[in-house]
């Protein structure tokens, strides 16, 4: 199994799981480098503008998405990143990390073309390796 990624995207509000989240990812060397947004547009502006410069740009392998944030939330960010994935050369996996237990929630999500899975948060360590191996098997 490909244990470490190029690199990750994380759009989450929330300080204190952004730094759990990349503590993990850097102790486990699962990526070689970790983007974070506070909210779905400002990556929403990242993936636009990196539409053009790919060559150049690492694209994340990876995103973890929240569902509520401020500004743009995880719901409005799926459906204008769904506008926009077709011009992104880099195969993205995209997981929707919530709190919510609520099973609407889940199955909204999952209904969702471009998102793998739904994960509840705190994400674990097991999580992760559950990730990675999604990961593997789609790219093989």
């Amino acid at each position: 199994m490909s244990r470490n990624l190029n690199n990750v995207c994380i759009i989450d509000d929330d300080n204190i799981y952004i730094s759990l989240l990349s503590k993990i990812i850097e102790l486990k060397k699962l990526s070689d480098s970790i983007l974070v947004f506070n909210n779905g547009k400002e990556a929403l502006d990242f993936f636009i503008d990196s539409i053009p410069k790919q060559n150049t740009i690492d694209i994340p392998q990876i995103i973890f998405l929240d569902i509520n944030m401020p500004v743009m939330d995880g719901w409005k960010f799926l459906e204008e990143f769904s506008k926009i994935k077709n011009g992104i050369f880099e195969k993205i996996t995209l997981y929707v990390v919530s709190s919510s237990i609520d099973s609407r929630d889940i199955e909204r999500a999952k209904s969702i073309d471009i998102v793998t899975d739904y994960l509840t948060k705190p994400i674990t360590l097991k999580d992760f390796e559950r990730v990675l191996a999604q990961k593997d098997s789609l790219s093989a």
